[in-house]
């Protein structure tokens, strides 16, 4: 698993890697950035701290990995958990700023120790004064474009509002490779997409919310 959080009014960050027991990789990724100099944590370093902190963490056995969906490929349930595990979790929060939270498990059949574009700053994730943005898909594609960054870049340079940089941003990807959940100062949230789907959800103070796969 990877994970990364940004807390947009003070640029403080956290972000994790290689993750194999621990069952919150985002609560791993605050304490990075509210206990430690450091930004970015991985692999056996990462699970060290996570275990010196007191954080939980569950038997590998039971997390969705190559190894463990090859053991289950003949079970009944192994096509639920092949699809499981294109999942991203992503989270926004809005108090006394912006804030932007992702997390991963990565591309099925990835290289072992391939790291994506979830816990890369400005790639993956974001956050800001202007906006809070979190993406999803090819993260190859994502790090190349800087494609969080380049959405609040958009928005302090060209004056852009955030549905019009987040559609700037994401249409200048490669097609099927990029999709964001943002959402901006003002409270304006864009989900915009060049996939065939997203799965994707927001819920506003004014009681508007939205969950939706296609168009």
């Amino acid at each position: 698993m990877e994970a990364c959080i940004m807390d947009g009014a003070t640029m403080d960050c956290g972000a994790v890697s290689g993750l194999t027991t621990v069952v919150n990789p985002i609560s791993l990724a605050r304490v990075v950035m509210e206990k430690t100099p450091h930004i970015y944590l991985g692999f056996e370093g990462a699970e060290a701290f996570a275990k010196e902190q007191g954080l939980e963490t569950a038997d590998p056995s039971h997390f969705i990995t190559p190894e463990n969906v090859e053991r289950l490929k003949q079970a009944k349930e192994a096509k639920a958990v092949q699809q499981r595990w294109h999942g991203r979790l992503r989270c926004r929060r809005w108090a006394r700023g912006l804030a932007a939270a992702t997390s991963t498990g990565g591309l099925v059949n990835k290289m072992a120790g391939r790291i994506g574009d979830t816990p890369v700053i400005g790639a993956g994730t974001y956050a800001n004064s202007f906006c809070a943005v979190s993406a999803t898909g090819i993260g190859e594609a994502i790090i190349r474009g800087t494609v969080a960054r380049d959405v609040a870049a958009v928005m302090e340079f060209r004056g852009l509002s955030l549905k019009e940089a987040a559609a700037f941003v994401v249409e200048r990807r490669p097609k099927r490779t990029t999709g964001l959940v943002a959402v901006s100062a003002d409270g304006e949230v864009a989900m915009p997409y060049n996939t065939i789907g997203m799965f994707r959800a927001c819920a506003t103070q004014d009681g508007y919310s939205e969950v939706s796969i296609w168009n």
